[in-house]
């Protein structure tokens, strides 16, 4: 496991290329100043900026429209095309992707988002998926555990001291979504049939699947920080050593501090090329 503070921070439009056997994370934070937004929201497709008007909340739609337009950016700085012109298409369980136009790169990517932060993962000809979750002491129970975990997770997470469950249960959690989402399945897959590790400092495994004994063999695991109080896991599809390298992509605005002020409108450069991006049909 490694800590999100010494993620270097770096504007998109420098994105770098993708060795094989490697994954590049990007965190964001998705408070947005109103600039920013406004600037996102002209790169978003109609059916996203439905998706969006379908939240209740206004800082649910707002941190919603902020991920899609950071996923926009991110991927169109790796693959040279404006955000605005990048199509997506969905799995049979909601994985995204990208539609034919751009699926010949072999970009692959996921996100996910808990709170107002993001994490992106990005990999070429390998399948990825990564979870994020904000450790809450009331979601953590030992009844959802039992409903969701398999019993060989539930017995470790017994087995283990009090004061380590959060930890440990967010662990087990980010690394079964991260799991089942890099494999496309989504809300579809049965949590409690498959086993992964969950004891901090324990690495990330994979440890069984059922019925097939074989699949292990196949994903390599990595939990992290991104920030305090927040837990994430990548699963990427191969037993190959990855090399995982981590950016964050920052603006000064009320993620760092509450006070309203002038530092709103002073973006980082990432954004430099935002301003001027056509709206999308």
């Amino acid at each position: 496991m490694y800590d999100h503070a010494g993620w270097p921070l770096l504007p998109v439009s420098l994105a770098p290329e993708i060795a094989e056997n490697e994954v590049h994370l990007w965190c964001a934070c998705l408070d947005a100043p109103a600039r920013v937004a406004d600037d996102f929201r002209r790169l978003l497709s109609v059916e996203e900026l439905d998706r969006a008007a379908r939240f209740r909340f206004d800082r649910d739609r707002e941190r919603f429209v902020a991920a899609r337009g950071f996923l926009r950016v991110i991927l169109g700085r790796y693959l040279r095309v404006e955000p605005g012109r990048l199509r997506f298409c969905y799995g049979a369980f909601g994985k995204p992707g990208l539609t034919a136009e751009f699926s010949g790169t072999g970009l692959r990517f996921n996100l996910s988002h808990s709170r107002n932060l993001a994490l992106y993962a990005v990999a070429r000809e390998l399948e990825v998926g990564v979870d994020v979750e904000q450790m809450r002491a009331e979601f953590a129970e030992e009844r959802i555990a039992r409903t969701f975990f398999s019993p060989r997770e539930v017995a470790a997470l017994q087995a283990l001291p009090r004061n380590v469950w959060l930890e440990s249960f967010f662990n087990c959690w980010t690394r079964k979504e991260a799991y089942v989402k890099a494999r496309g399945e989504g809300l579809s897959a049965r949590l409690d049939q498959f086993d992964v590790s969950v004891a901090p400092g324990e690495p990330a495994r994979l440890l069984r699947v059922f019925p097939d004994r074989q699949e292990t063999r196949r994903w390599t695991l990595q939990s992290f920080r991104p920030q305090p109080g927040f837990v994430a896991a990548l699963a990427v599809e191969t037993r190959n050593r990855i090399a995982c390298r981590q950016w964050s992509i920052k603006y000064e605005s009320k993620c760092e501090s509450e006070e309203e002020s002038e530092r709103e409108n002073r973006l980082h450069p990432v954004f430099d090329s935002l301003t001027d991006a056509a709206p999308r049909a």
